[in-house]
């Protein structure tokens, strides 16, 4: 219980830092899967 509460509390806290971990995960994932193709396309 108390455990959910902080992380509720933190959540509603920093929504905008939870985001943009979130968009950054996205990129770092793109950026990995398509690595091939994009170092394929500069050299």
């Amino acid at each position: 219980m108390e455990f959910k509460r902080r992380f509720g509390n933190r959540k509603k806290g920093n929504p905008k830092r939870g985001l943009f971990l979130v968009i950054l995960l996205i990129i770092v994932l793109y950026l990995f899967f398509n690595a091939e193709n994009i170092l394929s396309r500069f050299l």
